[in-house]
């Protein structure tokens, strides 16, 4: 099972970036996708995640509205839209596979590795 994150960079605040997360080695159609984040001497995140089969997504407090998480089933991709960038959203992005819908670390099975995202102000 590989999950290839990318889409990462530097952008100034207000701008935008798109992550995206190619999922492989097995099918994940009953499986929720989530992204999740660490910035600096804190804790891993949730960030945003989406049922593969209904597609209902779900969304930390500070990026509702701002992000958008979005599948697409024919590529076996997650992506992230992050708009209205700030620096506080600086951090490791990180994205998931899990059979349970969560938004917690443990709620996921299978992890990619992580793509950096570095807003400045």
């Amino acid at each position: 099972v590989q999950l290839q994150a990318s889409g990462g960079g530097l952008v100034q605040a207000g701008g935008s970036l798109r992550l995206s997360c190619a999922a492989s080695g097995r099918t994940f159609s009953s499986y929720t996708m989530g992204w999740f984040r660490q910035a600096p001497g804190k804790e891993r995140e949730f960030v945003a995640a989406i049922r593969w089969i209904g597609g209902a997504t779900y969304y930390s407090d500070s990026v509702k509205g701002r992000f958008t998480i979005s599948r697409d089933n024919a590529k076996d991709t997650v992506n992230l839209q992050m708009n209205s960038l700030k620096p506080e959203d600086t951090a490791v992005y990180t994205c998931a596979a899990g059979i349970l819908s969560g938004t917690t670390v443990g709620s996921y099975n299978y992890w990619g590795q992580g793509t950096q995202v570095t807003v400045s102000s």
